[in-house]
């Protein structure tokens, strides 16, 4: 569990010549009766692993099509707590690592220790906090450090040479590499300079590294994929779902997953 199964599942992706592909789906969207489904759906698609994020009240690193489907779940009366008893209740049923993304309020609220037990016994095996600062982690890093739970790093495109090689060095399970500056959502380009970027987190970076922030297609993913090790997709992701669109959802992980050799 934890940091072994997060490792396990991006090697033996790696080695059957495939770019990682991590979607976000927003916890309680259409009610947390059909996140067990959701994640099942995900993990058969071949995901490598599936980033869940906790509804909260600021979001304030989410674009508009996250931020709405959190207000969605929040008006269902998704909590922290619910989704861990959620995830608790089929850990037994799933084979996929789970990464919760939340803010550090509802982990304060919760209880520090207590949370990272019940992310234990929830078969979490990765957490990212997008609004804690490096300087500030170390009680947090602590405690998951103690369950085995890996703490991914998010790097900033703007962030300074010697930032980053920090935070490579940390981040566990893999380094979360902010692809846009801003928000998350759909984008159709990318900046030019990301390139640069990627291959430098690569080179300061031990455990995987893996572009998010506005990938909406899997000529993006591919794009990115091609100076990291693959991609982690949300506001496409989450649209999709809301609107029934499953099948999309499957071409966009299956288009995305095929390595492409360029000349």
């Amino acid at each position: 569990m934890g940091k072994e199964r997060l490792a396990l599942s991006f090697k033996e992706k790696k080695q059957a010549g495939e770019n990682l592909f991590v979607p976000y789906i927003m916890a309680g969207d259409g009610g947390l009766d059909i996140l067990e489904e959701r994640i099942q759906f995900l993990q058969d698609a071949g995901v490598a692993a599936i980033e869940l994020g906790i509804p909260f009240s600021d979001p304030v690193a989410d674009g508009p099509i996250i931020q709405e489907a959190g207000i969605r779940a929040l008006e269902g009366g998704t909590t922290l707590a619910k989704v861990l008893e959620t995830l608790q209740l089929s850990k037994e049923k799933r084979s996929i690592p789970i990464i919760l993304m939340t803010y550090l309020n509802p982990i304060y609220k919760y209880g520090v220790e207590h949370f990272a037990v019940a992310c234990e016994q929830a078969g979490v095996d990765g957490i990212i906090i997008p609004d804690l600062p490096m300087e500030e982690e170390s009680p947090i890093a602590a405690v998951l450090q103690d369950k085995s739970i890996a703490f991914i790093r998010l790097a900033a495109l703007t962030s300074p040479k010697e930032r980053l090689a920090e935070l490579a060095s940390r981040s566990e399970g893999f380094l979360y590499a902010v692809s846009v500056t801003g928000t998350t959502g759909v984008r159709a380009t990318h900046q030019s300079e990301v390139k640069d970027y990627l291959q430098l987190l690569k080179s300061y970076s031990t455990v995987p590294v893996l572009a998010g922030f506005g990938v909406s297609n899997a000529e993006q993913a591919h794009e990115l994929s091609n100076h990291c090790d693959g991609v982690i997709v949300g506001s496409k992701i989450v649209k999709l779902l809301h609107e029934g669109a499953s099948d999309e959802v499957s071409a966009l992980i299956k288009g995305s997953l095929k390595k492409q050799v360029h000349q």
